[in-house]
C-alpha cells in the first residue's frame, strides 16, 4: 500500500500556529493527513474512531450541497470553509481505507491524476479538437474504453451517474449523455412539441384513473394509476430537457422558484397577522387576493 500515513502518537505535533502562519499547500495538506491520523488514533475523538465509509456516506452529498449553495449565494467566505468540509470528507475515507488496508490517500490521488491525463489528450497528448463538443465526445469514447476495463461496470453510458442524485440532476445528466452520442432534438421548438404532446398523454391518463375509480368506488377497490405516475415523470423529464436546451439547471429554476413561493407565502401571512386574520381560517379566495396583493408589490 502506498503512501502511508504515520499516526501521530504526541499531539503536540498538531501545532495548529505554524499551520496558521503556512500558505505551502502540500505542507498544509500533510497537517490535514496528520490530523486526522491524531483523530482516528486510540488517544484521539471517540466519534471520529467509530466512524465507517458507511456512516459518513451521507456526510459527502451534504457537504457538497453546501457548497454549492455557497456558491448560489455568492458568499465566497463560506465557499471557502464548505470547500473545506468536501475535502475533509476525501481525508476521512482515505484514512478509514487505509486502516482497512484498502486504498491510501496517495491511491486517490494517483486516480484522478491519471484520469485526467487519460481524458486530456487534447492537453497532455496529440490530438486536436475544435470545439468543447468535440471534447465531451472525445471524453465519451475514453469512458466507454474504461468501462470495458472495469469488470465491475457495463459498457453503458449511463453506468456511472449516481442514482443518488436528485432526479432533476439525474435526467439532465442521462440526457447530456445521450445528446453526445448525437441522440437529442435539433433545438428546443422540438422539445417544446414534446412537452405539448406530454400534457396531452397525462390528461388522458388521469381522466382513465378517474372513470377507473368511480368504478372501483363500486366495488369497494382502490388505488392509484401506475399510468399516470409514467406520464408525469414523462412530462418533468421533458421539462428537465427544454431546460437543458435553453442553457438553464432545472435544479436552480425549480430552487428559485421554490423561494420565491416561500417568500410571497411569508409575505401573505404577515398581511393576514398585520389585519388581525387567522390565515389558515380565511377562506381561498381571500388568500388568493392576499397573494395577488402581494405579488404587485414586488
Amino acid at each position: 500500500m502506498s503512501g502511508t500515513i504515520n499516526k501521530v502518537t504526541d499531539f503536540m505535533d498538531i501545532d495548529i500556529k505554524k499551520a496558521n502562519e503556512s500558505s505551502n499547500p502540500a505542507e498544509l495538506f500533510k497537517f490535514l493527513l496528520e490530523m486526522m491520523s491524531a483523530l482516528r488514533s486510540p488517544q484521539g475523538c471517540v466519534w471520529d474512531r467509530e466512524q465507517t465509509h458507511g456512516s459518513i456516506k451521507r456526510n459527502i452529498i451534504e457537504e457538497a450541497y453546501e457548497a454549492s449553495e455557497a456558491i448560489d449565494n455568492n458568499d465566497t467566505n463560506s465557499l471557502k470553509e464548505e470547500l473545506g468540509d468536501v475535502l475533509l470528507q476525501v481525508v476521512f475515507h482515505s484514512r478509514i481505507g487505509e486502516e482497512k488496508n484498502e486504498f491510501a490517500i496517495s491511491d486517490v490521488l494517483k486516480e484522478i491524476i491519471n484520469k485526467l491525463y487519460r481524458r486530456h489528450p487534447h492537453v497532455f497528448g496529440d490530438k486536436s479538437f475544435k470545439n468543447s463538443g468535440e471534447v465531451l465526445a472525445s471524453w465519451e469514447e475514453i469512458k466507454k474504453t474504461e468501462r470495458k476495463n472495469n469488470p465491475l461496470k457495463t459498457e453503458s453510458i449511463f453506468n456511472d451517474i449516481p442514482k443518488i442524485m436528485p432526479s432533476l440532476h439525474f435526467a439532465y445528466e442521462i440526457q447530456n449523455r445521450a445528446s453526445r452520442l448525437g441522440f437529442d432534438w435539433e433545438d428546443e421548438k422540438g422539445v417544446q412539441e414534446k412537452i405539448k404532446e406530454e400534457i396531452a398523454e397525462l390528461n388522458n391518463a388521469i381522466k382513465i384513473q378517474n372513470k377507473d375509480e368511480a368504478e372501483k368506488n363500486k366495488e369497494n377497490v382502490s388505488g392509484p394509476s401506475s399510468e399516470v405516475m409514467l406520464e408525469l415523470g414523462d412530462l418533468l423529464f421533458s421539462i428537465v430537457n427544454l431546460s437543458r436546451h435553453l442553457g438553464i439547471d432545472s435544479e436552480d429554476a425549480l430552487r428559485l422558484t421554490c423561494k420565491k413561493f416561500i417568500k410571497r407565502f411569508d409575505a401573505m401571512e404577515k398581511l393576514a397577522k398585520d389585519r388581525n386574520l387567522e390565515f389558515k381560517d380565511i377562506p381561498l379566495e381571500q388568500k388568493e387576493k392576499l397573494w395577488n396583493e402581494v405579488k404587485s408589490n414586488e
